[in-house]
């Protein structure tokens, strides 16, 4: 903690590397839960709208 942080440099973008990966975490995190099934609930709910 006492030394300064490793830096990706790409072009314009200079962003500490600890901020790379929680940024890339987060972005993953999102994938997965666009790509995850939603938990559906039981036959009860499943009336809704067919009236």
């Amino acid at each position: 903690m006492d030394t300064p942080a490793a830096y990706f440099h790409w072009g314009f973008i200079l962003i500490s590397v600890p901020n790379l990966i929680v940024i890339g975490g987060m972005i993953v995190l999102f994938a997965i839960a666009l790509i995850a099934p939603f938990p559906h609930g039981g036959e009860e709910g499943d009336d809704v709208g067919n009236k």
